[in-house]
């Protein structure tokens, strides 16, 4: 009698630890799925792919983030009215001038806040802004990336891939810096 109930002990612990291991497997893989799932995510993080969107160009012209796949992108959120913002794209003009064979500042103005379009041409001229500018008419952009302060830009890597977020407004040598990190 005192055999059966060691052997019994013996198979109940076996049974437990077979199922101890194979759980212990299972949650492995799903820890290995959701890694996986995670790195390929869109989203607004770091690590996130950028979501897409496509806006209309100052000339009405549609265009996408995705358009721009292969590049570097400093996707930059605007407005005229904003000081920062206007302190601001003088830097944008210059690295874009200088880093145009590699990356591209792709200018999304925040046009719900603006009094007028013609504001928005006006500033345009007066920095000599020579980069893509779009106009998020309805906010609906700026909303996605959860744009809080003015400007706000993200470095977006040649696979989409957001790398970095700046709240506020950077110089010529953040933008540098930031985009030399990336492929």
């Amino acid at each position: 009698m005192r055999k059966n109930g060691i052997a019994i002990m013996a198979i109940l612990l076996l049974i437990t630890w077979g199922i101890y291991d194979y759980m212990k497997d299972r949650s492995d893989a799903s820890d290995f799925n959701q890694q996986q799932q995670t790195s390929n995510k869109v989203g607004i993080k770091k690590s996130n792919e950028a979501p897409e969107f496509e806006l209309l160009s100052l000339d009405n012209q549609p265009m996408k983030l995705s358009e721009f796949r292969g590049k570097k992108v400093i996707l930059n959120f605007w407005a005229t009215w904003c000081p920062p913002c206007r302190a601001e794209m003088p830097h944008m003009e210059k690295f874009n001038n200088e880093y145009k064979e590699d990356a591209v500042v792709l200018a999304v103005n925040l046009t719900n806040t603006e009094k007028k379009r013609s504001d928005v041409t006006e500033f345009l001229e007066q920095f000599n802004v020579d980069f893509p500018v779009v106009m998020d008419g309805e906010g609906h952009v700026a909303s996605t990336y959860q744009v809080i302060a003015y400007p706000t830009s993200y470095i977006i890597d040649s696979q989409g891939i957001i790398r970095e977020i700046y709240q506020g407004a950077v110089n010529y040598e953040v933008l540098k810096k930031a985009i030399e990190r990336i492929d």
